[in-house]
């Protein structure tokens, strides 16, 4: 059985949240402050703050979207607070 993860980066220099989802959570940080992505590339170095994991992509896909969905900073930070 293999785990997937939707987890949240945040960006200091941006003051800002990324919300996403992967089956390997280490390659994805890596490549995020690599510059890969192009929305990401501006907001480096993004820290990861919140994780979940799911027994499927296809489950922490839609976690993801539930979250972006809220399209609330406030819920973001409370899932940050809850897990700490």
């Amino acid at each position: 059985m293999s785990s997937a993860y939707c987890y949240i980066l945040y960006s200091p220099s941006l003051d800002k949240y990324y919300v996403g989802s992967t089956t390997d959570i280490a390659r994805r940080v890596q490549e995020h402050n690599r510059g890969k992505d192009k929305f990401t590339r501006t907001g480096r170095p993004w820290t990861l703050v919140y994780r979940e994991e799911f027994e499927s992509l296809i489950e922490a896909r839609g976690r993801e979207r539930y979250i972006k969905r809220m399209k609330s900073r406030k819920f973001i930070e409370a899932l940050i607070k809850a897990s700490e």
